[in-house]
């Protein structure tokens, strides 16, 4: 194996920890682009949307502030776009997952059963 190799395999490791770190430490955690307050994009906007609706707090990593964890992330959750909607460490899944939730109403009923 040559240098550059161990030193990817272990930043990706690095990113990896510091991922399922931020998951334990939330049980619904929001990865996207911009804040709650500010979305800087559509999809970020329409998820955030109908997760204030619900009305069950959220934490969320702005990704455009950690470059190494948007990277990261894209290899950890196998899901290469942003948002991602992780739920007690368990990717949800997208913008178009999170609203058809929302209009069906598993959204609630998931987020009703996670403890504040």
């Amino acid at each position: 194996m040559s240098v550059l190799t161990a030193k990817k395999r272990l930043k990706n490791v690095d990113v990896n920890s510091k991922i399922e770190e931020q998951l334990k430490s939330h049980d619904i955690l929001l990865y996207m682009k911009g804040t709650p307050d500010f979305p800087q994009c559509g999809f970020s906007g329409q998820t955030v949307a109908a997760l204030n609706a619900v009305g069950k707090p959220f934490a969320f990593v702005n990704i455009f502030e950690d470059e190494e964890i948007r990277q990261g992330l894209k290899s950890y959750s196998n899901w290469p776009t942003f948002p991602q909607l992780y739920v007690e460490g368990e990717l949800i899944g997208g913008s178009d997952i999170v609203i058809e939730m929302y209009h069906s109403g598993e959204l609630k009923t998931l987020l009703e059963k996670v403890a504040e």
